[in-house]
């Protein structure tokens, strides 16, 4: 909270990144349906989402009682009629809030958790999305056979200086962790400052229309 007392935060990044994020999330979500964003952080990103793709209803999600306390600030400052109050949801835990979403959107988050919550992120999607459903991931990635840029190397020994369990996690382990959940890889896409967009697919169940 501020020294005003006001609970809203505001991320930096946010700005830098939600207009080429917005891009993505254009051709990449479905038209209409549930979005549940995990780690929604400041919540930022939930309000430019939900205003500017107003057929999905957004569902802003996070662990941490002061981001959860400034979605909802800004949730209530926006007013938007397909921008839900946030959620307490721990992205590790067996069980989630939501039964069924017909995405997930999750950004800047697996590099600064502990590879638990990435499993626990991938297992979630696993389990909530429907048949088709998209799962999002934005965020810096390790990548064996491409050159890895200095200031991603840089910030991968600061993230494990401060926290052994925090890094950037490497794309091909994360998709093969995916798979076991029934998630494919659809497409990976260059973003601004050495991030990547990533796309993972939930399949059809056998039997499913």
């Amino acid at each position: 909270m501020t020294a005003s007392g006001d609970p809203r935060l505001y991320a930096p990044a946010t700005a830098r990144n939600r207009e080429p994020i917005l891009a993505v999330l254009r051709r990449t979500l479905p038209a209409e349906g549930l979005v549940l964003e995990i780690s929604s952080g400041s919540g930022e990103h939930a309000i430019a989402f939900a205003a500017a793709l107003p057929g999905l209803t957004w569902q802003p999600s996070d662990l941490d009682q002061q981001a959860l306390a400034s979605i909802a600030a800004h949730q209530a400052e926006a007013a938007l009629a397909n921008l839900r109050p946030p959620l307490a949801l721990d992205a590790a835990a067996p069980d989630w809030p939501v039964a069924r979403a017909a995405a997930i959107v999750c950004i800047n988050m697996i590099h600064i958790a502990p590879w638990a919550a990435c499993i626990g992120l991938l297992a979630g999607a696993g389990r909530v999305l429907q048949p088709d459903g998209v799962l999002y991931l934005y965020g810096p990635f390790m990548q064996a056979g491409r050159p890895t840029a200095d200031s991603n190397l840089a910030f991968d020994r600061h993230l494990r200086h401060r926290n052994p369990a925090w890094g950037l996690r490497d794309l091909a382990a994360v998709t093969r962790q995916a798979t076991t959940q029934g998630l494919q890889l659809i497409e990976t896409i260059d973003m601004p400052a050495n991030n990547l967009s990533v796309i993972l697919r939930r399949g059809r169940e056998i039997g499913s229309d």
